[in-house]
């Protein structure tokens, strides 16, 4: 990259620091690590009302999702790294048992970590927990030298990604996880890609309908829906819609009363750009509760659609915005059907008092991840991965996989300078008939040819 590039230098500190060891050692990344606890705790009341000032983000939501999430993430990291880090023994053959085989838990070095408007701090402070524990230097979209923040348009993101950069880490949408995976490939630089799609949400006959009502319109409005795990549409048979839809009423006017606009528990839309664009849905299907729009305040009611084709804009897009629509089959098959005709999702759930069918869902689809008889709940558990497949991304992350993630797993095989009389079969000139017979079987392995 030419000295024109606004982030060369920067790119250049970071990895000098990189390069220095500086962040290898164990004490130093968990004082790091500790650092970004008391940042979080000293000023969480400062995060909460810019979230709110800056997104209409309802306290309790951001608490939950972006403070208690990374500070678990945090913790977990601190009580476990001395483990992550330690070096992996592995098995030998019987040419390498007087040698040393393990795995070297080595960071990558200089990452670039890439977050989103909906979940601000969770989307760039967990994935920098991975980074800073497996000893890597981060420059995210503190100290210059360590961690470098970097917040602008997409013509800053263009302009650092025209530095070879170690690793790269992407939450956003599909489209722009193109163009991100595309100017890895000019470096060959590895990358996560943290992206979102249409997470179906499938309701059985045989369920509990305001439980499973309360719960998806928790999972389907928090944070208006602009969240990359929140249930997209459901799916299920008309008998059940038609059992569904008064507890989803209920359910939302018990969360946010008559109005929701006056409810200091829904938030607003990002931005005029959203706002136009998921108002622009509400033409699809038909409006069977909300639909109710302010530009002046971003706000769209918490609206639920029935009679949606799959052919329409809102079938077709993330809808990432408070619209529910509801897609009805003939059966639980025509579901799964329509389900695996599309792009994997990030997530799928599936309501049902039978779990044989919750399990069939589970069996007969693909996703990056699964919630049986509820939504978003997955998210809190720190052990279970999280990421997508398809188009929905790739590479996991959370707990552990946040450290593996960062982590370049380094296979080492550290030999005995004695002993040269084993190696001797291996050597030119390759003249005994049973040289490759005795080298195979000191590796301990078999070649067997078959026949075309």
């Amino acid at each position: 990259v030419g000295r024109s590039n606004p982030y060369a230098r920067l790119v250049d500190c970071l990895r000098a620091s990189w390069l220095s060891g500086k962040t290898r050692p164990m004490e130093y990344r968990k004082e790091q690590l500790e650092a970004l606890g008391r940042f979080l705790e000293e000023r969480k009341e400062d995060i909460l009302k810019a979230l709110h000032e800056d997104l209409c983000k309802p306290p309790f939501e951001a608490e939950i999702s972006e403070i208690a999430l990374t500070k678990n993430e945090i913790n977990n990291a601190l009580n476990n790294l001395q483990h992550w880090m330690k070096d992996e023994s592995v098995s030998k053959n019987l040419a390498t048992q007087f040698d040393s085989a393990f795995i070297r838990k080595d960071p990558y070095g200089v990452v670039l970590i890439i977050g989103v408007y909906n979940l601000p701090i969770n989307t760039i402070l967990v994935p920098l927990v991975g980074a800073i524990a497996a000893g890597n230097r981060a420059a995210k979209r503190e100290q210059p030298d360590t961690i470098a923040v970097v917040t602008g348009d997409h013509e800053m993101t263009s302009k650092l990604l025209e530095n070879r950069l170690d690793y790269i880490f992407f939450t956003g949408s599909t489209h722009v996880g193109k163009i991100i995976m595309a100017a890895a490939a000019e470096h060959l630089t590895p990358l996560t890609l943290e992206l979102g799609g249409k997470s179906p949400c499938y309701v059985d006959k045989c369920c509990d309908f305001q439980n499973a009502a309360n719960r998806i319109v928790w999972g389907k409005f928090f944070n208006a829906g602009q969240n990359c795990t929140a249930p997209d549409y459901v799916i299920c048979t008309i008998e059940t819609q038609e059992r569904l839809m008064p507890c989803l009423r209920q359910a939302i006017r018990e969360f946010y009363g008559t109005n929701p606009q006056d409810s200091p528990d829904f938030a607003r839309m990002i931005n005029d750009k959203h706002f136009q664009r998921v108002r622009a849905l509400l033409e699809c299907g038909r409006v069977v509760m909300g639909g109710e729009t302010d530009e002046r305040d971003r706000y769209i009611a918490p609206t639920v659609l029935a009679d949606v084709k799959e052919w329409e804009p809102v079938m077709q897009e993330e809808i990432f915005g408070p619209i529910l629509p509801i897609i009805t089959v003939q059966d639980l098959d025509e579901a799964i059907r329509f389900i695996n005709c599309r792009e994997r999702p990030l997530a799928i759930y599936a309501f049902s008092r039978n779990y044989k069918v919750v399990n069939q869902v589970l069996a007969c689809t693909s996703s990056g991840g699964f919630c049986g008889n509820d939504t978003l709940m997955q998210l809190s558990l720190i052990n279970l991965p999280f990421g997508g497949i398809g188009y929905s991304g790739f590479g996991k992350y959370h707990g552990k996989l946040s450290f593996d993630t960062f982590t370049n797993l380094r296979g080492c095989l550290s030999r005995c300078i004695g002993f040269e009389s084993i190696n001797t079969i291996r050597y030119p000139p390759y003249n005994d008939p049973l040289q490759i017979t005795q080298v195979t079987c000191s590796a301990e392995v078999i070649l067997h040819a078959t026949p075309i």
